[in-house]
C-alpha cells in the first residue's frame, strides 16, 4: 500500500506525536498507552485526496481480527478514517512491532453485540460517547491478509 509513499500522520498534535512515539521505537513507547489499554496504528488510504493518512486507535480482538471503534469521542460525524476504509478497505496496521496489510469492515449487528461490551470494558468512554450521538458508532474488524 504504501510503496515508498509518505504518510500524513493525525493533524490532532497528541495523536500525532503518540504515533511519532509509537513508530520510531516499534510500539514500545506507544502500544500500551494507558494501563491495559493497548493501541494501533491504522493507515488509510483518503477517499478524496488519495494520501496514506494514519491515526492510532484503541483496540480489542476478536479471533485473529483487531476490532476498533470509530466513535470519534461521540462526535455527530463519523471519523475520517472510518469514511476512508468504507472507499478502501484496504489498509496498513501496526501492532507493536508488526506491521501488515488487513482489509476492513465494519462488524455485523450480532458481532457488534459481542463486541460492544469487550471495547467497554478496555475504555468504558464509549458508552458515553454514544449516548451524547446519534448514529450508531460502529465497531471495525481488520482481518489480515
Amino acid at each position: 500500500m504504501t510503496t515508498g509513499e509518505g504518510v500524513l500522520d493525525s493533524p490532532t498534535n497528541w495523536v500525532a506525536e503518540h504515533i511519532n512515539r509509537y513508530v520510531e521505537t516499534d510500539g514500545a513507547d506507544g502500544h500500551e498507552w494507558r494501563p491495559g489499554v493497548f493501541t494501533l496504528l491504522l493507515t488509510t488510504r483518503g477517499r478524496r485526496s488519495g494520501a496514506l493518512r494514519r491515526t492510532a486507535l484503541i483496540y480489542g480482538r476478536s479471533g485473529d481480527a483487531y476490532a476498533v471503534v470509530a466513535s470519534q469521542g461521540g462526535a455527530p460525524q463519523h471519523p475520517a478514517w472510518y469514511l476512508n476504509l468504507l472507499a478502501e478497505p484496504q489498509v496498513e496496521v501496526q501492532v507493536g512491532a508488526d506491521r501488515f496489510t488487513a482489509r476492513a469492515r465494519v462488524a455485523t449487528a450480532e458481532e457488534k453485540a459481542r463486541l460492544w461490551p469487550v471495547m467497554t470494558a478496555i475504555w468504558p468512554a464509549y458508552d458515553d460517547y454514544q449516548a451524547k450521538t446519534d448514529r450508531d458508532i460502529p465497531v471495525v474488524l481488520l482481518e489480515r491478509d
